[in-house]
C-alpha cells in the first residue's frame, strides 16, 4: 500500500497556521498527534482526508485514498436511528449495511439495547460512542480520528480504546487528541505538533494497547505533558 503523505504549509490569508512540515502515516500503524489547541491538528486531519478546511496548503498530500473519519462532532442524522446513523456510510453508498454487524458493534460500545433510539434522546457520551462504532464499521484504511473519546467517562473510555485498538488492528490509523496517557496507551508512533513544526516523541517499547497504570506509560505520560506544556507556555 501506498504511504500517505502530507508535506507543505499550511496558510490562513497571509498567515502561516503551521511552518513546513511533512508528516507520513506509517501503514499499519496507530500515530497519535498532540500539541496546543489552534496549532492545526484538525486541519491537518482534514487534509489528508480531502475535506474543506478553509486553509491554503502549500504543499501537497501523497497517497489520498477513502478514509474512515470520525471528527469532534459526532454529526449524527437526528432523523434517523442509533442503528441507522451506524449505517449511514453504506446507506450513502447505496449499499446494504450487514444487520448482524451493526447489532455486534452496538453491543460492543454498550448500545445495544438503544438502537431504536433517535440522537435527541443520547447523552453527549453515547452519541460518540456511536459515531465511534459508525467509523469502525467501514472497511477503510486509513482511519482518522480527531479526538473519538473525549466525551466519555474514564471507564468508558478505556473500555472503548481498547475496542478501537481491536477492530483497527493492522490498519493505519490517525488519532488527534489532547490526552497524552491515551497517546501514550495506545500508538505506535506519536507526533507532536508545535508552532516550531512537527517531531517525533519516545513511545514505550511494549505493544499497545498497554495498560494505564503500567510504569512505561505513566513515564511516556508525564513526558509528553511536560513538552505540551513547555509548547503551550
Amino acid at each position: 500500500m501506498t504511504p500517505l503523505v502530507l508535506t507543505g504549509s499550511a496558510w490562513v490569508e497571509d498567515r502561516p497556521l503551521f511552518p513546513p512540515l511533512r508528516l507520513e502515516l506509517a501503514t499499519g500503524a496507530w500515530t497519535s498527534l498532540l500539541g496546543p489547541s489552534g496549532v492545526g491538528k484538525t486541519t491537518l486531519l482534514r487534509l489528508i482526508a480531502g475535506l474543506p478546511t478553509g486553509v491554503r496548503l502549500e504543499g501537497r498530500v501523497e497517497g489520498r485514498r477513502p478514509a474512515a473519519l470520525m471528527a469532534q462532532d459526532a454529526g449524527l442524522l437526528p432523523w434517523l436511528t442509533v442503528a441507522q446513523n451506524v449505517a449511514l456510510g453504506a446507506r450513502l453508498r447505496g449499499e446494504r449495511a450487514d444487520p448482524a454487524r451493526v447489532r455486534d458493534l452496538l453491543a460492543r460500545v454498550g448500545l445495544g439495547d438503544l438502537s431504536e433510539r433517535f440522537p435527541p434522546a443520547l447523552s453527549g457520551g453515547q452519541r460518540q460512542r456511536v459515531a465511534l462504532a459508525r467509523t469502525l464499521i467501514e472497511d477503510r484504511d486509513p482511519v482518522l480520528l480527531d479526538e473519538p473519546f473525549s466525551a466519555l467517562d474514564a471507564r468508558s473510555r478505556l473500555r472503548m480504546q481498547d475496542l478501537a485498538a481491536e477492530l483497527l488492528r493492522g490498519r493505519t490509523v490517525l488519532m488527534v487528541t489532547h490526552d497524552p496517557g491515551e497517546a501514550a496507551r495506545l500508538s505506535d508512533r506519536i507526533l507532536l505538533l508545535t508552532e516550531a513544526g512537527l517531531t517525533v516523541q519516545p513511545v514505550p517499547a511494549t505493544p499497545p494497547p498497554r495498560p494505564m497504570d503500567a510504569p512505561e506509560v505513566l513515564a511516556a505520560q508525564a513526558a509528553l505533558l511536560g513538552r505540551l506544556i513547555g509548547a503551550a507556555a
